[in-house]
């Protein structure tokens, strides 16, 4: 198995897998704002707390992507075991936060689908 990085998406070698693989990625990169945005309403003690942490740590992500781990090419390039150990963390953060916010087995799956997806985006390209 080799691992490298995935290139620019309107470079790559697009197979079944891939298409399936790319769609599923983007409906993680989907929850993850949602399990954040879930996480932040249900978890903050008042009103502000509630906003700020609802709207606050998806939006943290959502820049910690584009400026990191854009599919269409980040603005700061990382080294390869950087960049993925960096897209599973905040994934894994995704997850918890539905685990956090009383949803554990939802938190669960998330997680899986996001080590299958980065597995097979990294490996098969």
């Amino acid at each position: 198995m080799r691992i490298s990085r995935p290139g620019p998406v309107s470079q790559r070698q697009w197979t079944p897998v891939t298409v399936v693989n790319g769609g599923l990625a983007f409906a993680l990169e989907l929850g993850l704002l949602a399990a954040l945005c879930y996480w932040g309403f249900r978890t903050g003690s008042g009103t502000v707390t509630r906003v700020l942490l609802g709207l606050g740590a998806p939006a943290l992500a959502a820049v910690v992507w584009g400026l990191f781990l854009a599919a269409g090419g980040p603005t700061f390039r990382l080294p390869l075991a950087a960049e993925i150990a960096l897209k599973l963390a905040v994934f894994a953060a995704g997850g918890l936060a539905l685990h956090a916010a009383g949803r554990p087995t939802l938190g669960l799956v998330f997680g899986a689908l996001a080590l299958v997806s980065v597995t097979v985006e990294y490996t098969l390209g």
